[in-house]
């Protein structure tokens, strides 16, 4: 028993009813995507089901096309294009509390994430056993220091001080002593002279003997040489040694300045270091910058704790809590790569909190891709910055539902994505006849995934089928014909090289 394909009257009945009135479809496609999926997931089960229904019922099928259809009148309306993303609440202004002390250190206690504070309060305290020890070695250090310091200032002074006492004592007394020793020597030499003249004068009257006069010669020859030799030394002191001597002196000032300059500095560094850590002491203790809400910061995605907890290593500027600007929210969200582009600043969205709906726009958009791994399944997003109003009782940390609005398209003609047929020649519906379902080819344009802009191949009223992949064997054709065309295409390929691999007959070649 043949059942007859529904004519246009008896299948209309069949249409959704979201897809008779204008005016609903017009608040559908305005409402929040998340039930525009739900709708569209009632629309393909429902469609499954009849389809199954219709393949187990006798005598449905033809030779062309298969059991009832369900249809949707073409009608205008307004389109609404958005991307939903889940992101959390924060404030776009924080004040960032980091860690002051060195190295590594463990958080001994920290106040609660989410506590309302006053200027002044305690929020974190850190263990002070490690910095305590450093104090007093670095204390030790800065006395030895110190000592040693003030030793070579004294030995700097004592040699400037040497070269004074040698230009304005030890070398005109050195002076003084060579020239009295000269003087000294001319008037033996005088002496010596005198008693030669003599010993002469009475050896030629013959009191004295040659060789007394002899000895007399000799005692002033010693003379001249005594002179000489103290007339030398005298030069050699004020050509020769008395620079000599400076510059000793100089050598040793500067020798002892740069002693006392390196134990100066030492000493300045040993005490630096102990009033460094004498300050991170005071560190470990961390106090509330000004009044206002104290939360932890966020930790990374591939985490399974907090940065910050009684126990947590942390190190010097880590930052250890914040302090929001609860008048500057934001959401920061992920756009997925495949539709980043679309997404500008300046665009609407819309932000559902819990207990709540706000407007706000886009901020920012990333210009390079956050890391994924693992703990994003692999998924390339970018960060996006959703700015919201100043709008009271908002808190970081709260879930958000994101809806950024990409585009509206306003009284445009609306086809379902289940009416539409992809192929690798276009895109095509089938629309509702007195004779049957016709073929029609579309030029679509933008999209939400549940409707899409026709731009041309319809007109306003045509009544096209429902998911015609279940229902018309044409439609089953034109998808399967690019396989099978591509398996005719991959057996002449074979077939062709098998012919051009072949043997030659024998005495050919």
């Amino acid at each position: 028993m043949a059942i007859d394909t529904p004519s246009e009257t008896q299948s209309q009945p069949q249409s959704l009813p979201l897809q008779r009135d204008s005016d609903r479809q017009d608040s559908a496609q305005n409402a929040p995507q998340v039930r525009w999926w739900k709708r569209g997931l009632l629309v393909i089960g429902v469609v499954a089901v009849v389809a199954m229904a219709a393949t187990w019922i006798p005598g449905v099928s033809s030779s062309r096309e298969y059991g009832p259809k369900l249809t949707h009148t073409i009608a205008r309306g307004n389109l609404l294009v958005t991307v939903t993303e889940q992101g959390t609440l924060e404030s776009s202004e924080n004040t960032e509390i980091k860690c002051k002390v060195r190295g590594q250190n463990t958080v001994i206690w920290v106040v609660e994430s989410g506590t309302e504070v006053q200027a002044g309060d305690e929020l974190l305290r850190l263990d002070t056993l490690f910095i305590e020890e450093q104090i007093a070695e670095r204390s030790k250090y800065a006395h030895w220091s110190q000592s040693g310091a003030e030793r070579s200032t004294a030995d700097a002074a004592r040699a400037k001080l040497a070269i004074s006492e040698y230009k304005e004592g030890r070398y005109p007394a050195q002076v003084m002593t060579l020239e009295k020793d000269f003087a000294i020597a001319q008037s033996n030499l005088r002496t010596a002279q005198n008693m030669l003249a003599h010993a002469k004068m009475m050896s030629a009257r013959g009191y004295v003997s040659q060789l007394e006069v002899e000895d007399k010669e000799f005692s002033v020859t010693r003379a001249q040489l005594d002179v000489e030799v103290n007339q030398t030394q005298i030069d050699v002191l004020k050509r020769f040694g008395i620079a000599e001597e400076m510059e000793t002196l100089k050598g040793n000032l500067a020798a002892d300045s740069a002693r006392n300059a390196a134990d100066i500095e030492r000493a300045e560094a040993d005490a630096s270091r102990r009033d460094r850590a004498l300050e991170e002491l005071e560190y470990c203790v961390v106090t509330a910058p000004r009044s206002g809400l104290v939360i932890y910061p966020s930790a990374a995605k591939w985490k399974n704790t907090p940065d910050i907890e009684e126990g947590a290593r942390v190190h010097k500027d880590q930052i250890l809590l914040l302090m929001p600007d609860m008048s500057k929210m934001q959401v920061k969200v992920g756009i997925h790569e495949s539709i980043i582009d679309r997404v500008k600043p300046g665009l609407a969205a819309r932000v559902t909190l819990p207990d709540r709906t706000i407007d706000g726009e886009v901020a920012s958009v990333a210009t390079v891709t956050s890391p994924a791994g693992w703990w994003t399944g692999n998924v390339v997003k970018y960060d996006t910055i959703i700015e919201l109003p100043s709008v009271e009782k908002l808190k970081p940390g709260m879930s958000a539902e994101v809806e950024v609005i990409m585009a509206r398209h306003e009284d445009v003609l609306l086809i379902p994505v289940a009416a539409v047929v992809e192929t690798e020649k276009g895109n095509f519906c089938w629309v509702q006849t007195a004779a049957g379902a016709k073929r029609r080819a579309l030029q679509l344009g933008d999209t939400n995934d549940i409707f899409i802009v026709v731009e041309s191949g319809l007109k306003e009223g045509d009544e096209v089928v429902l998911n015609p992949l279940a229902f018309i064997e044409e439609a089953q054709t034109e998808v399967l014909k690019p396989r099978d065309e591509a398996k005719a295409r991959e057996l002449d390929s074979t077939e062709s090289g098998n012919q051009q691999q072949s043997p030659l007959p024998p005495g050919e070649g």
